[in-house]
């Protein structure tokens, strides 16, 4: 066995002295081969990272900070809301306000659609927007703005929704669920058995009431159960607000519960059935949209398609490192 890494010294005197120099040889032209190939992927990645900078250079000048460009035409403004409602994901309240204010501020805007594609998520970054919607009403009271709920307008997404000044969704849409929620484990038991022994120092009596290593204590339950019947009570509030004498506020409707957008309709959490489009086309009036969704600036995106791709070439040069390795 040989390693292509490796010669070992030929002696003249040798019978097998031609095959000996023939896999020298063919040694070293695979060796060379090696390495041209792994300049190659190197030289690239460096032509593909300069094309990287001069595109996003390109479209960052365009565009800055990925915001709508003025429109200066009739048309419909749309925000999209998609995914967990979260101060850290493209969902939060503020990358929403700041395009619905965008969206409200343009003369040419007739209307504002915000779409809502949302399990729900945080309540403080639901509330930022229910409460931008609601300002954003009053300086604007000749611009409506219609809430359009796509597969999911649940928890949070149906609090933002509900300051809308109307809701449509989907027949088989999922909406409500107006209710909240918190969870996790609690791993006492499983210590006890495994003999794990839980030390854990804090000043305050109640500092530690939701840590899962230790056990519930009653009073910490009822305590954090008040917790949450109180923020309950501040999401139905927020949606009788909102939804008015269109919705009648009971227990069922406020149980957590979801229900499609057919069943939506008859218990009034919403006022008709449409998409982003028929609304803009059949209530608004205008066949124009805009896209006024912040988005991730195109250096950003590029820099992340940029992390993936050098990930792969590396893996190509680490995979030529260990060509014909035979031991």
């Amino acid at each position: 066995m040989w390693s292509p890494n490796k010669k070992s010294p030929i002696d003249a005197s040798d019978p097998n002295r031609d095959w000996r120099l023939l896999e020298d040889l063919l040694r070293d032209t695979f060796s060379e081969q090696k390495k041209t190939r792994r300049w190659g992927v190197v030289f690239k990645l460096l032509t593909f990272v300069y094309l990287f900078i001069l595109l996003a250079m390109f479209f960052s000048a365009r565009s800055g900070t990925g915001m709508a460009v003025p429109y200066a035409k009739p048309h419909v403004a749309v925000v999209r809301l998609e995914g967990v409602i979260a101060a850290d994901n493209e969902a939060s309240g503020g990358r929403i306000n700041e395009a619905l204010r965008n969206a409200f501020k343009s003369e040419h805007s007739k209307a504002v659609v915000l779409a809502i594609n949302s399990p729900g998520g945080s309540p403080v970054q639901s509330g930022y927007i229910y409460d931008e919607i609601r300002r954003l009403r009053t300086l604007h009271p000749d611009k409506k703005v219609y809430a359009v709920i796509a597969d999911i307008g649940a928890s949070g997404g149906y609090y933002v929704a509900s300051a809308a000044d109307e809701i449509y969704a989907d027949k088989s849409s999922l909406v409500g669920s107006i209710g909240v929620t918190a969870s996790g484990f609690g791993f006492v038991d499983a210590m006890e058995k495994l003999g794990i022994e839980r030390r854990h120092f804090t000043s305050g009596a109640h500092k530690a009431f939701l840590d899962p290593f230790s056990p519930v204590k009653e009073d910490e339950r009822l305590f954090w159960q008040e917790v949450l019947h109180n923020t309950h009570q501040q999401f139905i509030a927020a949606v009788k607000a909102g939804r008015g004498d269109r919705l009648e506020i009971t227990d069922e409707i406020t149980s957590g519960l979801i229900w499609n957008g057919e069943q939506a309709l008859s218990l009034g959490l919403i006022d008709g059935l449409g998409s982003v489009r028929s609304v803009a086309r059949e209530i608004v009036g205008q066949e124009e949209l805009r896209d006024y969704t912040i988005k991730n600036s195109p250096l950003k995106m590029l820099l992340e398609d940029l992390g993936v791709s050098i990930g792969r070439g590396l893996a190509m040069v680490l995979k030529e490192d260990s060509f014909l390795q035979l031991n």
